[in-house]
Order: structure tokens, then sequence, then C-alpha cells
């Protein structure tokens, strides 16, 4: 280990300095090494950092190298089945498909087909015609007079706010010309959704942006005239999200400007905050009642809810409060612990709610369960980016799925991981007017809408291959996935997929049989 003098620095500037007053033809090198001494001289007394009172100027460099580290890494180190969370792979099938280039890959896969990491689709010897590519997800029940018609993958919420100006214009320009929904986030239906057209789904969380009053509750009065918009076409209620579940947020005073406290009805300047829990309603039956009148305010539109499950008997509570009450929900969301977002606690992120696969069957089981699937649809948000992934999302049990960086990704975002510092490369996740310069909303929104309709393609290029009409048809069954390097099965031989009914006929028969007899209507608590 080589071994450096602590304060090296200061006597090899010194005698640079000396040097150059001495040599006339160096003189000009004065304006490099006098401040550079100075700069040493000040972390010799500083008292805040231990390295650098140690090893003046020289322990900078440390911070250079850590700065660097992330892009050095991913542009030289990074294989192309690393990077997280998403690696460079995945990352080059959006850019790929959202640019119009060339998409297939040569040589055979470059997973370890008998890792853990491998998953497959059992396909048909008897492969269907293309089948009905224009097939969409009816949104809606008997309870709601304005149905939609959902495609088969969307944008999931992201905020204005969240997300740049251009941003927010690019994804719902490239909405509406690829003719699928946009999700504002609960950021509220800023004039970035509203100038191209495209659908929106209005997301209300907890802190009832766009339909507050000035204490933060909801007001029903400003959430009709919002709500009744023709561009809006489903309202969404969002309980938790799969990067910060159970978690609320504030932004703090400084970035509320003029347009984020328009969007949202809040003041300028002052801390936006997001709580934890909803004040509209507090049990099952509450929040149904609530969803009914929303839906009435609205004029009759899908109403549902986005949730990454957590303590499962509050899933079964809500199932029951459906069933007691009569009210329906007309879809529900689930995100994964995967999921992503602008800025979320480690602790959050890292370790806490569930991940789709198992969130998504939990909640498919509950709706089967209860007799309530197919009346009450199912979608999936969590990472997904590829047909495969769609593939995979039907097999559990969704209608519909989701995505959020993958839409990012068609954007130009190249996961720098900046989302939180407002100073994102790309112009997507920030406010600095100068970085949104980068993202021309025109050129974004065709690379938006291409890859949509890509990626649903290879859905249905699957769902061919399968020997399957629609992707409705790909059943648990028809999902392998490797449990060791020896043994596979179909994902119904590792996962239980409840028969229809079963909730309600045979409750004690189910594997989750203790947090049924946990669950009730009119609380979210359980019953021990």
């Amino acid at each position: 280990m080589v071994r450096v003098p602590r304060w090296i620095a200061i006597p090899i500037l010194a005698a640079a300095i000396a040097l150059a007053a001495w040599w006339g033809p160096a003189h000009w090198t004065l304006i490099l090494w006098v401040p550079l001494l100075g700069i040493a001289l000040y972390d010799a007394v500083q008292r805040h950092h231990s390295l650098r009172r140690n090893y003046p100027l020289i322990a900078r460099m440390r911070w250079l190298f850590e700065a660097l580290r992330p892009f050095l890494y991913a542009y030289i180190v990074e294989s192309p089945l690393d990077g997280r969370p998403f690696a460079r792979t995945e990352r080059d099938l959006v850019y790929a498909r959202a640019k119009g280039d060339l998409d297939s890959h040569p040589f055979g896969t470059e997973l370890d087909v008998y890792s853990d990491e491998y998953e497959w689709m059992s396909h048909s010897i008897a492969p269907t015609a293309h089948g009905d590519r224009g097939a969409r997800v009816h949104v809606g029940t008997s309870q709601c007079s304005k149905p939609y018609q959902s495609a088969l993958l969307n944008i999931s919420a992201m905020s204005f706010g969240s997300l740049s100006a251009n941003a927010i214009e690019a994804l719902n320009l490239g909405a509406r010309m690829g003719d699928f929904y946009h999700d504002t986030g609960e950021g509220g239906f800023s004039p970035y959704h509203r100038k191209h057209g495209g659908d929106i789904v209005w997301e209300l969380g907890s802190g009832y942006f766009g339909c507050r009053d000035d204490a933060g509750h909801f007001d029903p009065e400003r959430f009709r005239d919002t709500a009744q918009n023709d561009q809006v076409r489903m309202i969404e209620i969002k309980l938790s999200q799969g990067a910060k579940p159970g978690h609320g947020g504030v932004l703090p005073g400084p970035k509320v400007s003029a347009e984020i406290a328009a969007t949202r009805g809040v003041p300028e300047g002052h801390d936006c905050i997001s709580p934890a829990a909803h004040s509209a309603f507090s049990t099952p039956v509450e929040m149904l009642a609530w969803a009914a009148k929303l839906r009435d305010l609205s004029g009759g539109k899908p109403v549902g809810i986005k949730l990454c499950v957590g303590q499962p008997h509050e899933i079964y509570a809500v199932m029951k409060a459906m069933i007691e009450t009569g009210i329906r929900l007309d879809y529900i969301v689930v995100d994964g612990a995967e999921g992503g977002t602008g800025a979320a606690p480690v602790e959050f992120s890292n370790r806490v709610g569930m991940p789709l696969r198992e969130g998504l069957i939990f909640v498919r089981n509950a709706l089967v369960g209860c007799g309530l699937k197919g009346e009450v649809k199912l979608a999936a948000s969590g990472k997904v980016h590829s047909g495969a992934g769609l593939a995979v999302n039907n097999a559990l049990g969704a209608d519909w799925s989701n995505a959020a960086r993958a839409f990012m990704f068609s954007l130009g975002c190249v996961q720098s991981l900046q989302c939180h510092t407002d100073r994102c490369p790309t112009g997507v996740a920030t406010q600095d007017p100068g970085r949104q310069r980068g993202l021309v909303v025109e050129d974004k929104a065709e690379r938006v809408r291409r890859f949509q309709a890509a990626t649903v393609n290879a859905l249905w290029d699957i769902t061919c291959a399968m020997g399957l009409d629609t992707p409705w048809q790909i059943m648990p069954h028809h999902l392998h996935e490797r449990l060791n390097s020896a043994r596979s099965d179909s994902i119904d031989r590792i996962y239980k997929f409840y028969e229809r009914g079963v909730l309600l006929d045979d409750p004690d028969s189910v594997a989750s049989a203790r947090y049924w007899a946990m669950a009730r209507a009119d609380s979210f608590r359980a019953v021990l």
C-alpha cells in the first residue's frame, strides 16, 4: 500500500508557485497554482471533513470520482444484463421501439436458461392468425353509465412537478396519437395534461390536488368541475404506491411554483403536503361510498383504486365491503413494490410493500374468490417494459398493464438517477427550463406512440404463438418458471390460484383463510 504524506499538496504547490514566480515563461501558471494553494490551506484548517483536513486538496479527488462513478460504471463497466433498476438490454429495447429502429436480437438469448432468472410462455404447435389487435378492455360495471375502453398498455401515474411540463405534454400527445390513456399522478390535472387532448385518468391522492378546499379536504364542487371534462375518462383513488407505500410526502415551499400551485390548488411558496392517509374516508365501507359519490359527481365515469398490497386482510376487507354494500369499484390497479418514483425513503423503496407478482395474484384471488373478477377489472403496474412482461401480467390475472419508467425511457431518459435532484440531464424529471429545452414535445410524442404500439404488438405476437385468440386467454398454466437448475413448473403449481366463489362458499379451504377471518367491511383494522 502506497503511503501518501498527509500534507504533501501544500509544499508541492508552494514549490510550483516559487518556480513560476522565478521563471518568467511560467508566470501565467500562477493563476492556477495560487488558488489551489488557497484551497489546500483552507482544507487544512477547516473542521468539517476529516479527509480534507488530513489530506488537503488531494482528498477532493474522492468526491470527483464518486460523482463520476455512476457514469463510468454505466458506460464502461456495466454489461448488457447489468444495471438497476433496468438492465441495459431492457432500456435498449425501449429505445429501439421508440425510435422505430430494429428491435430484434442476434445469436440467441443472453439469459442463463437454467438459472432462476428464466421464465417462459408456452407456445403452440398450431399458432393462430393475427387476431383482433384493436381489441380493448371494457372498464365499467353496471353502476357506471360512461364505461371506458382501455388499451392493453397505458401510461402509469406520473405527476406534473415530478415530471417536466415538456415531458407531460409529450406523454399526453403520444397517448392521443396512439389512443391509450395517460394517468395524471396525484399532482393534479395540469394545463400540460389538457393541451393535447389525450385520454386522462385523474388520480386522486390524499392531498386531493385540484379538488381540495383551503384546509386540504376534498371539495366536491371543484371535483365535479374537473371530472366532467370530456378528456377525463376515469377516476383513480390512490391508496398507496409501490415505491413508498403508506408514506405521505412534502413538496417544499420553494419548489411550489405558481404553475404547480395553480394545478394543485395550494398556496404558492408554501409546503405542499400529501398526508399518508385519506381524510375523505377511514373504513372500507366509507371508501366505497366515496367512490360511488365520485362516480355520480363525474357524470357516471369509472372509479377505481390503486394500491400496493401490504396487509392482506385489508384487500379482503374491501371485497367484503363490496359484497355487503352492493357498491362496486369499476377497477383495481395493483402497483408492485418494484415500482418507481421521483424520490422515496430508501427503507420504503427497499423493504416495504408486496412485489407485483405476489400482489397481483393475491388481488386476483380475492376478486375471483368473491365472484367479482370480470365485473371489476384488474390492472397491473410495476416495471413492465416489453410484450413478454404484458403477457406475464395477463397470465397472473391482469386485464391490462400500466408503465411509467418505460415511457420515461421512450422520452429519452438515460437512467441517470437524478430524478430527485432537479438535475435530470434529459429534461424529463426536472423543472429547470434550460434542461427541459432539450425535450422536444412533437419528436418525443411520436416516440411514445411508437413504443406503446410496438410493445402491444409484441404481446399479440406472443398470444398468437401460444395458439390463443386474445391476451385474456393467457392463463397461469401457460407461464413456466424455473425453481432451480434442475426443476421448473407452471406458475399455477407454484402459487395458488383460487376457483371462482371459493371465499364465499368455503373460505377455510384456502391458504389465506386466516386473512379472510381477520377482514371486516367496517374497518381496515384486523380482527384478531
